[in-house]
Formats: structure tokens, C-alpha cells, sequence
């Protein structure tokens, strides 16, 4: 059975590729017509057709496979992207955004070739109003360049999916990360959009200039944009909530004898109304592999990674009750971090899972999935995600951003093995059609892009899709921005 269906996958990606081509074909002989008006626009060295370049924007981190654009342009403001798109829409060309290329679902693969907008040359923080916590950047600005940017402000941007990813594209995909559980999504930090349209219309999602902190005037119209992931516009300017940096942090490690314990903790701790700032969980296979990556000496057992931020008084409190849920659930004793450095080597540790989980099988590549669930499920699909791993044999260490009921499988798997990739696509599959029985989300973070479209429609159902569907069509009735993505 597993034959036939490889057999009948091959035939259908094989008459895909045919598609693809000859789209691509099409749509490269458009380009060829443009390129002098592109080149008018943004300039001899502001557009490539190499073919690494186009390769190297033609891809994300994610495993899908996909067409390199058939051009990549670099507008350097948001004139240039207006044009350029003006230009597209004239001649029906495919728009792809691109920021840093650190997507997880293939939302940067150009399906049907057209040309891809690389936005790393508008890298400008724009408006920074220290007493009223705002900033706003262009989209070739990263979380870290925009918290280096605010060293010495006493300000930050707490928001952190772990890559040092652009901040218009972190808004584009809806990203979180580590310190969701207390800042929040990149969805609660958005105040206003700046958007150019398929058409090259530039719109601004709150009105120009607005950055007020709540507003009843009208329909949602950033939240709209903010996980759209291109497939509406091309953001080319974020305003973005900023905190003061805490008083004080100190981070913990505690390990538990099951995922049952840990998983717990996690809910209990949040259930008793602590303000912790970050709850990342690592199962054992992960924990052993960070130990590995990062010179470590963890216990090899399902772990907590906790952060406290606030005052010193507050913190007492905070880890006081902490510690008593953990002891409570068989936890150990805290291993602390307090120093700003052993706080950083700590993080940096958690942050390169992705990494460790590849020196588990040199040779191989990754695939990081993620779904999103109630708190009160986090315990049973966490225990059943990790039976299906040991049933069907793949390696797949599980780290989540528990606090929020998100976690991942970062699965390790051989490229060459079409038997081992089709384990893994039903594994895929499984886990999130689990999420969606336990009344939670095919995808807490990473977007839909390629491979989750057609889980995006069991979640919602074909009434709300078919709105979507009208969104997209009223805006871009032409299906230029990001083909192929999100909507099937």
C-alpha cells in the first residue's frame, strides 16, 4: 500500500513540476519585458537574475521544494515597491516578499515563478517615541538589530520565534516564541501597518501617522495583515508596541521524571496566576541532544527552561510559588541563571534546538512542525505525539513554548528515504488533525504556507475559507501576491 501511494505521490509531483514549468516559462518570458522598467525603477544593481540569488530566495528553512523566483528585485522605500508592483500588476506577474528567509512552511517559494521583492536594503528605524512605547521600522529591520538599536533607551521589543528574523515578516507570519506566555504574539504588538497592495496601492492599516493604543474606528484592518503571510500585501512598515526592560531576570532549569510532571507543572503554574516570563519545554530525546550541541550536563528527562521577570520583591514570589508547584509534581531543585551571561549561554542553548536536533543524524535534514492547544489538552497530546514518534520510528525531539500551549517536533529525517519522508508526512498530518480534536490549531506560529492547507480547511470549515477566499479576490483579484499559498 505505502508503494502505491509513493507511486501515485511521484506521478502527481511529476505532473506538478509539468505545471510549474510551464507557469514559470510564462511567467519568465513576462519578465524579460520588464526588465528594463524594473532596472528604471530601483536601478542596475537593484534587480538579479543570478541564479543563486534567485535560488537563495526561493527557499526558507522549511523541507519544501519549490521553483526559484525568475527575478529578485531590491527596492530601497516604499516609492520603489509601489512601482515595481504597479508593474507586476500591469503584466500579471507573481509578487513573493521576502525578508530573511527564515520561514518554516515554504511562504517564500515561488510556485509559479514571478518576481521576488527582497526588502533588506529598507533596514531604517524610522520613529522611535520613548515616552509613549512605540516604534516604527522598515521591513529589512531584525528583532535583534531593532533591540541594539534600543540598548541604551531602557526599551525593548520582547517578542523572540527564537531566528533572528525581520520584524515586517515576523508581523507577516504572526510570529511569538519564548516570551509569548507573557508579552504576547506579534498580533497584540502591531499598532499600524504600512501595506502596499497588489496594485501597488499603498494603504496603512490604522491610518497614517496613527499609533494610538486601542481604537474602535472600523474593521481590524492590521490584524487583517498580521499573519497574512504576503498573501494580501507587502508590509513595508510596522509600528510596534515596545516594554521597559525589567528591573530584574533570573532564569531556571528543573527536570521531571515524565512529561506528564512537567506538562502539569506548566499548567499549574499558569492556573495560579504567576507572571512568569517564559516556560519552554524540552522532552528528554531534545534535552540530550542540546546537551550534546551545547556542552551541557542536564539530566537526560523531561525539563522546564523558566524565566522571571519584574521587580526583586515580585520575583521572590514569583519563584517561591514556582518552585513549591514543581516540588509538588516531582521536579528537582532549581538550577539558576542569574548573571546576564549564564542567562544568555542558557537561551542561546534552547534557541539552537533546531541545530542540536540535526546532529542527531548528521547528514539529514529537519522538519519543524507546530500545532497549538488548550492547556488543559498540553499533557495528553504531548504524551500521545511522543508514542506515535516511537511507533513509527522517527526521531523527533518535542520543544514548545508551553506557557501558550504551543510546542514543536523538530523531526530529523533522511532526504533520500521516500519511505521514511511518507512516515513523516502521515506523522505530520496526524499531529494536526489531533490538535484540531483537541479544539486547538493546526499552527500555533510558524504559518500555513505550503503544507497546511489543507488542515487550515478542516479548521476553519468552507464557510470561513470561502471568506477568506473573497478577502483575497478583493484585494488581489488577480492572484499575484504569494500564489499557491495558504488558501487551496
Amino acid at each position: 500500500m505505502i508503494m502505491n501511494l509513493l507511486l501515485r505521490g511521484r506521478s502527481a509531483v511529476h505532473s506538478h513540476r509539468l505545471l510549474q514549468r510551464s507557469s514559470s516559462h510564462s511567467a519568465r518570458s513576462a519578465v524579460d519585458s520588464v526588465l528594463s522598467t524594473f532596472r528604471s525603477i530601483c536601478g542596475e544593481d537593484g534587480i538579479s537574475l543570478g541564479e543563486a540569488v534567485r535560488e537563495q530566495h526561493g527557499k526558507d528553512e522549511s523541507v519544501h521544494r519549490c521553483c526559484p523566483p525568475d527575478v529578485v528585485v531590491f527596492p530601497r522605500c516604499v516609492e520603489e515597491v509601489s512601482a515595481l508592483a504597479k508593474v507586476c500588476h500591469q503584466h500579471h506577474l507573481p509578487i513573493i516578499p521576502f525578508g530573511t528567509g527564515t520561514g518554516l512552511e515554504g511562504g517564500v517559494c515561488a510556485v509559479k515563478g514571478g518576481v521576488c521583492f527582497s526588502l533588506r536594503n529598507m533596514d531604517q528605524v524610522l520613529d522611535l517615541h520613548q515616552e509613549d512605547f512605540d516604534v516604527t521600522v522598515e521591513p529589512g529591520v531584525t528583532r535583534k538589530a531593532l533591540n541594539a538599536y534600543l540598548r541604551d533607551t531602557g526599551l525593548w521589543f520582547p517578542v523572540d520565534p527564537g531566528a533572528d528574523a525581520s520584524l515586517c515578516g515576523m508581523a507577516a507570519t504572526n510570529a511569538s516564541g519564548t516570551n509569548a506566555v507573557r508579552y504576547g504574539t506579534m498580533r497584540e504588538n502591531v499598532i499600524n501597518l504600512e501595506v502596499v497592495l497588489a496594485n501597488g496601492t499603498i494603504m496603512h492599516t490604522a491610518g497614517k501617522g496613527r499609533r494610538p493604543r486601542k481604537t474602535s474606528a472600523g474593521y481590524n484592518l492590521t490584524n487583517l495583515f498580521v499573519g497574512s503571510e504576503g498573501h494580501l500585501g507587502i508590509i513595508t512598515k510596522a509600528t510596534l508596541r515596545l516594554y521597559g526592560i525589567p528591573e530584574a531576570m533570573v532564569s531556571a532549569v528543573c527536570s521531571f521524571p515524565s512529561v506528564q510532571d512537567a506538562v502539569d507543572s506548566t499548567v499549574q503554574i499558569l492556573q495560579a496566576g504567576v507572571a512568569i516570563a517564559r516556560i519552554e519545554f524540552l522532552d528528554d530525546v531534545m534535552i540530550d541532544a542540546c546537551n550534546r550541541f551545547s556542552c551541557l550536563s542536564y539530566p537526560v528527562s523531561p525539563t522546564l527552561f523558566l524565566e522571571f521577570h519584574g521587580s526583586e520583591q515580585s520575583l521572590k514570589e514569583q519563584v517561591n510559588t514556582t518552585e513549591d508547584i514543581t516540588k509538588s509534581n516531582r521536579g528537582s531543585d532549581f538550577q539558576w541563571a542569574q548573571d546576564a551571561e549564564t542567562r544568555n549561554q542558557l537561551w542561546k542553548a534552547r534557541h539552537d534546538a533546531w541545530y542540536a536536533a540535526l546532529a542527531l543524524r548528521p547528514g539529514c535534514k529537519a522538519y519543524a512542525t507546530d500545532v497549538c492547544v488548550p492547556l488543559s489538552r498540553l499533557p495528553d497530546i504531548i504524551v500521545e505525539t511522543k508514542k506515535d514518534l516511537i511507533e513509527n520510528r522517527l526521531t523527533g525531539p518535542i520543544a514548545g513554548h508551553v506557557g501558550d500551549g504551543n510546542f514543536h517536533c523538530l523531526i530529523v529525517v533522511d532526504p533520500k528515504d521516500p519511505e521514511e519522508l511518507h512516515r513523516v508526512h502521515l506523522f505530520t498530518e496526524r499531529l494536526g488533525r489531533r490538535a484540531l480534536a483537541m479544539d486547538g490549531t493546526c499552527t500555533g506560529e510558524h504559518g500555513v504556507g505550503l503544507g497546511k492547507k489543507v488542515l487550515l480547511h478542516d479548521e476553519l470549515g468552507p464557510k470561513a475559507v470561502q471568506v477568506m477566499w473573497d478577502i483575497k479576490n478583493a484585494l488581489d483579484p488577480n492572484n499575484l501576491m504569494n500564489p499557491g499559498k495558504i488558501l487551496q
